[in-house]
């Protein structure tokens, strides 16, 4: 399993949260550059959430996670939709990312603990690095286009993995995991990923 308290292991060059945020948010803003404003309402794997949603959903996330990079209060209480403050969200999203990348790419940022539980700054970090993974596969599948982590990303997903294992018996118990889903056949390592945060990975948006 990765030590999700420091680098992602001992092999290699390790690689910190604000690198790979760096890989997750390249692939993340083409994902959300193409989002159809007529498909904002639809569903999304995560049943929580339509479209327009998570995508107001990852802004606060992006927002609040900045602050806990720098060890700053969060607020997750209060909830603005960005996607109603101008056609021009979809640039905004990607410079929020960019933020993002910037704020746990800083000296000190997965040192310590951070956030109203003092939880590492590190295991805080994958956090926010699962949600700009997971969450832009729910948007990628809700509108029909394709997010298959490889390459580059590969050491995201291998990271998550460890992530999700530390976090899934809390997540669970708190409503933000559902149950572990089923693994298709011959399933990667992103789809064990995904049904282990409770999604299908054969997931469908319904047909109209």
């Amino acid at each position: 399993m990765n030590d999700i308290h420091g680098n992602n292991g001992s092999r290699g060059n390790p690689r910190g949260v604000g690198d790979l945020l760096g890989v997750a948010v390249a692939r993340a803003v083409p994902v959300v550059r193409a989002l159809p404003d007529s498909r904002l309402e639809a569903a999304t794997p995560c049943a929580e959430f339509d479209v327009k949603a998570l995508v107001n959903h990852l802004f606060q996330v992006m927002e609040q996670f900045q602050r806990l990079a720098a060890k700053q209060d969060s607020d997750f209480t209060r909830s603005v939709d960005r996607v109603a403050e101008g056609p021009d969200w979809r640039e905004r999203f990607g410079e929020e990312a960019h933020k993002l990348v910037a704020a746990w790419s800083a000296p000190g940022a997965e040192e310590g603990t951070t956030g109203a539980m003092n939880m590492p700054a590190a295991t805080v970090g994958s956090m926010v690095l699962l949600d700009l993974t997971v969450h832009l596969w729910d948007l990628a599948r809700a509108t029909g286009q394709e997010y298959v982590p490889e390459g580059e990303a590969d050491a995201v997903v291998e990271r998550l993995a460890g992530t999700v294992a530390e976090l899934a018996p809390t997540a669970r118990s708190m409503g933000v995991f559902g149950e572990a889903a089923p693994e298709p056949a011959g399933a990667t390592a992103f789809e064990r990923l995904l049904a282990a945060t409770g999604r299908d990975p054969r997931w469908a948006a319904p047909v109209s």
